[in-house]
């Protein structure tokens, strides 16, 4: 099993949920979710999850579970499955 790690620079109570864009090396994300109690990490958790097509247990918060800067392990697939985002 391959492991890998993601930046995310989230925006909790935005508009929607969505996975936004890069910038440099860091992915932006948007969820609903308030920052309070971890519903903006368990939304961006989930939401991630949905994007790349892997179970949500794969995605572990490793870096700023009180940040909006964080760095996600993924623990499934390949690191080039992240080019997905890059074509929408």
């Amino acid at each position: 099993m391959s492991q890998w790690y993601l930046k995310v620079r989230l925006t909790p109570r935005a508009g929607r949920n969505e996975v936004e864009s890069w910038d440099g090396e860091t992915l932006r994300v948007r969820v609903t979710a308030p920052p309070a109690e971890g519903q903006a990490n368990k939304a961006c958790r989930e939401l991630l999850s949905k994007a790349l097509d892997i179970p949500k247990s794969a995605i572990v918060l490793v870096q700023g579970a009180h940040s909006r800067d964080k760095v996600f392990r993924i623990e499934q697939g390949e690191p080039d499955i992240v080019g997905r985002f890059r074509r929408q």
